[in-house]
């Protein structure tokens, strides 16, 4: 089973839905936000991935955050970040086994198949 996490309203993680419902792949949404992340969580996605892969810096929750935090970032500082602000959290991200899958794109789809 495929667990995606994401935000409800967020219109890439929604079409990531739309699609695995498409190619029939056995998954469950879980909103981080609604439902909660934690630490364990996060540090998985952390180790399979990298801090710099997961934050996402382009969204409007990043641009609204004092320059304090902002500056200097470190794997660190970016866990406490996300994990008080789901929303820095690229999206969707895919757990599949063992294995941690970030974004939607091509690539990604073609991991999520195989």
């Amino acid at each position: 089973m495929i667990t995606v996490y994401g935000l409800k309203n967020c219109d890439t993680c929604r079409k990531a839905l739309k699609w695995l419902i498409a190619e029939e792949l056995n998954h469950r949404f879980h909103d981080v936000r609604a439902d909660g992340l934690d630490g364990p969580e996060l540090d998985r996605w952390l180790a399979g991935t990298g801090w710099e892969t997961l934050l996402n810096r382009r969204g409007t929750t990043w641009r609204k955050l004092p320059d304090a935090e902002t500056t200097d970032v470190n794997a660190t500082k970016a866990r406490a970040l996300m994990l008080e602000h789901p929303a820095l959290i690229k999206r969707p991200v895919f757990e599949v086994r063992s294995d941690v899958i970030v974004g939607f794109k091509a690539e990604q789809q073609a991991a999520l198949k195989g």
